[in-house]
């Protein structure tokens, strides 16, 4: 493992406790050049993950707070006029940053969550006739309460099919906790805490992701889940084409952070719940337990090359 990353995964561990596999899978989807979807109670530690991400890599930051009055301009940004020069100028909106944090997504309504489709697919928003880049790197975070909440939209399927990944944190275990009440605040050690890599690095690694190796065995076995998925083994759609490709990014990127040059097999399997569970699962009535089960599923009946 590269030895920055080791130890942005060292100070990130001494942050968020107990956590270890979370972290690597959050990093992973962000060298694939993926989003990110965290989906969770409040109060675990959504909010201070995407902080410590940005934090560690010195990137730029923002957080937008969702809400059911929130518009697209409000997260885009809008031409203002300006009584000085009688024109209008464009006023950016906070996603011009290489990590943005959409706080609880699901409480805004469709029509402010789709401000963000464009973004996260082209890295880009067009707006007042405009097309204008995002910076590079860019990286949404999203978190959202359980949907069974009050006050709650659902994501539609074309925006989850958008996050690269969806995970969750979940309770700390007794030990962590422990820790975690005798520690010192998180919130202050945020504060303190020093860049282990730079923006420029983190371009760097997502540049040499696709190149890790992935032999043809390896292919058959990813097309082999993806095939499956598909099956009537599955009730409902199975993977996208864009599903498939965040499969294969994402096995290399978990290569990649482990320090190899080649994916396995168990690559794969580490990444694949964090991939598939929010793409295959009925988002209507389909609870938690149910989701984990698919991916469990798509590991127990296709065999490993």
């Amino acid at each position: 493992m590269d030895t920055s990353i080791k130890s942005l995964i060292d100070k990130a561990n001494e942050i968020i406790l107990g956590k270890d596999e979370q972290i690597r899978l959050a990093l992973s989807c962000l060298f694939a050049r993926g989003h990110l979807l965290i989906e969770d109670l409040p109060g675990m530690g959504k909010t201070t993950l995407a902080h410590l991400l940005a934090s560690l890599m010195g990137l730029n930051f923002n957080r937008i707070q969702f809400t059911s009055d929130l518009l697209p301009s409000d997260i885009i940004g809008a031409a203002v006029f300006n009584q000085d020069s009688g024109s209008f100028s464009f006023h950016p909106g906070p996603i011009f940053t290489q990590v943005i944090l959409a706080d609880e997504i699901n409480r805004a309504s469709p029509k402010a969550q789709s401000a963000l489709l464009e973004a996260m697919e082209e890295r880009q928003v067009s707006t007042e006739g405009q097309t204008r880049e995002l910076p590079e790197p860019f990286f949404v975070i999203a978190t959202q309460n359980p949907a069974h909440h009050i006050g709650t939209f659902p994501l539609p399927e074309s925006q989850y099919d958008r996050f690269m990944m969806c995970i969750e944190l979940g309770y700390p275990s007794r030990q962590a906790e422990r820790r975690i009440l005798t520690g010192r605040d998180r919130s202050i050690m945020l504060q303190t805490l020093q860049a282990c890599i730079s923006p420029e690095q983190v371009l760097d690694y997502q540049a040499r992701v696709p190149q890790v190796h992935v032999a043809e065995p390896l292919l058959d076995y990813l097309q082999d889940l993806i095939d499956f998925s598909r099956s009537d083994r599955i009730d409902g759609p199975g993977l996208s084409p864009r599903g498939s490709l965040a499969l294969l990014r994402c096995a290399q990127s978990w290569a990649f952070l482990d320090g190899r040059d080649a994916v396995i097999p168990e690559d794969i399997q580490a990444i694949l719940p964090a991939v598939v569970n929010h793409r295959l699962r009925h988002h209507d009535d389909l609870g938690t337990t149910q989701t984990h089960a698919i991916a469990q599923l798509l590991i127990e009946s296709v065999a490993i090359p």
